[in-house]
């Protein structure tokens, strides 16, 4: 498995010491957010024309009701904030981006999903944790990390074999679960002390059984997207560790 390196572009910059403790990853993700002094807007990134679209590969969370129902709880505390909130539906941990969807052939498109079923690791488990933050977004940390760059990295080299596009190398993966994005250049002081607020909550456990191809749309201020191929994370004949979280635990402010 590859190591995460640190890397300016990504947030954090620094990935958490441990990749499997959860303390260790919130408390990074933390720190990381608190050390900002503005919050950009995400929406104001190059590559996004009106009518573009991209194949990406998702964890999606459909069905996973105490997940929905503690991001819409979060999100009403955030509410004066004026973010703009994910919708239910749209919960979502972006694991790679495959391409744009004019530079793919279908043929590609279906040699990748083949692939991938034939590659992907077991399912596994994720805590969900209370609030942290990025430069553009307001988000959950989720641990543990190694099933996820795991995932990551198959994924990652089943593009390469295919020979997509692709995005991000996976040392400078980073995985978290937005459930705002931050739509101007503001002061991060308030959003920080608002989302400190939230911390108290408990964390919650997701199972992750599948990984989803997507095509990925803006659509005003919101990203949407169609389930294209849905691949089971099956154990095979020599399955890869199967990864379950510690127990929930709650964590405090800074």
């Amino acid at each position: 498995m590859p190591q995460l390196v640190i890397d300016d572009r990504s947030f954090p910059a620094a990935p958490p010491q441990d990749l499997d403790n959860a303390s260790a990853i919130v408390a990074n993700d933390w720190a990381a957010f608190c050390g900002l002094d503005r919050m950009t807007n995400h929406w104001d990134r190059p590559g996004w024309a009106p009518g573009y679209t991209a194949y990406y590969w998702m964890l999606t969370f459909t069905g996973q009701q105490e997940l929905i129902d503690a991001a819409h709880y979060c999100q009403q505390q955030i509410a004066e904030l004026a973010l703009d909130l994910v919708p239910s539906d749209g919960l979502h941990v972006t694991m790679a981006k495959v391409g744009d969807t004019a530079a793919l052939r279908p043929a590609d498109v279906e040699d990748l999903v083949q692939r991938a079923r034939n590659a992907v690791p077991g399912p596994f488990a994720l805590t969900v944790h209370p609030l942290a933050g990025s430069r553009g977004a307001v988000r959950f940390s989720i641990a543990p990390w190694t099933p996820l760059v795991r995932l990551h990295e198959t994924l990652t080299a089943t593009g390469q074999a295919v020979g997509v596009p692709g995005g991000k190398p996976t040392a400078a993966f980073r995985p978290h679960l937005g459930i705002a994005y931050n739509n101007c250049d503001r002061p991060a002081g308030p959003v920080i002390e608002r989302v400190d607020l939230l911390r108290i909550r408990p964390a919650i456990t997701v199972h992750v059984g599948h990984v989803d191809l997507v095509e990925l749309r803006r659509e005003d201020a919101e990203y949407r997207f169609d389930v294209l191929h849905r691949v089971p994370l099956t154990v095979r004949a020599e399955p890869h560790r199967r990864y379950w979280p510690e127990p929930s635990a709650s964590y405090g402010g800074a």
